[in-house]
């Protein structure tokens, strides 16, 4: 008897990822177009310091909290870490996704095994959670949640949890299970570039051009 998923697993593995790609590369292209369009004014003042060196070094510097930070918000921080670190550990290196990588711009790398990639996302569904938690019992972070902040919370969430879900065939029909799983992934994809979760992309941007103002300056950022 034919799996009657089958065709929504072809589907959305051949014509919807396809949709996807195409909105999620183009999306991007887009609003990076927008930004650097922005441009801003000439500084005609002499250079004091070195702009290129200070942007640079501004990307990888404000990635560490400022002192204090972590201990007046700590779960913000540590489960904002978390949870950044083990999508990006779940999503590049488990195996089957640097297969599917490979076959689609023919680059690949070692993988971690079953075990890691698990408990990344175990974490990192946790940490969500922790995260969501501290957002709705703050009364003003409450209060400046948008309809944005809410789909991006269930769009990073879906994945990881359709995806162990596939994998470990907990309940439901396989086929289903990884069907909803690459479609959740796609839904990612496709609001990636029109909400908040480009700021995966923009981040390195506005990081350069803020150390960058200040390097000029001979000011460290």
């Amino acid at each position: 008897m034919n799996n009657p998923y089958f065709d929504l697993l072809m589907w959305a593995r051949g014509p919807a990822f396809n949709i996807a790609l195409f909105i999620f590369v183009a999306g991007i292209a887009l609003r990076v177009v927008e930004i650097v369009a922005l441009g801003r004014k000439r500084d005609l003042a002499p250079a004091k310091g070195n702009p290129v060196a200070q942007g640079l070094k501004t990307i990888f510097t404000r990635s560490v909290p400022r002192k204090g930070l972590v201990a007046y918000a700590p779960i913000t921080y540590i489960g904002g870490y978390i949870f950044h670190m083990g999508f990006f550990v779940a999503f590049f290196l488990f195996g089957p996704h640097i297969a599917f990588i490979d076959g689609l711009i023919g680059v690949s790398w070692p993988n971690l095994s079953r075990v890691i990639i698990e408990s990344a996302v175990a974490l990192s569904v946790l940490a969500l959670f922790a995260l969501l938690y501290a957002r709705m019992a703050d009364p003003v972070r409450r209060a400046l949640t948008t309809f944005d902040d809410c789909l991006v919370w269930l769009l990073s969430l879906l994945p990881m949890v359709t995806g162990y879900v596939a994998v470990n065939k907990l309940f439901g029909d396989p086929t289903l299970m990884l069907a909803l799983h690459i479609l959740s992934v796609e839904l990612l994809m496709i609001a990636f570039p029109f909400t908040k979760l480009m700021h995966a992309v923009t981040f390195v941007m506005a990081r350069y051009y803020n150390g960058a103002i200040q390097g000029r300056k001979g000011a460290q950022s």
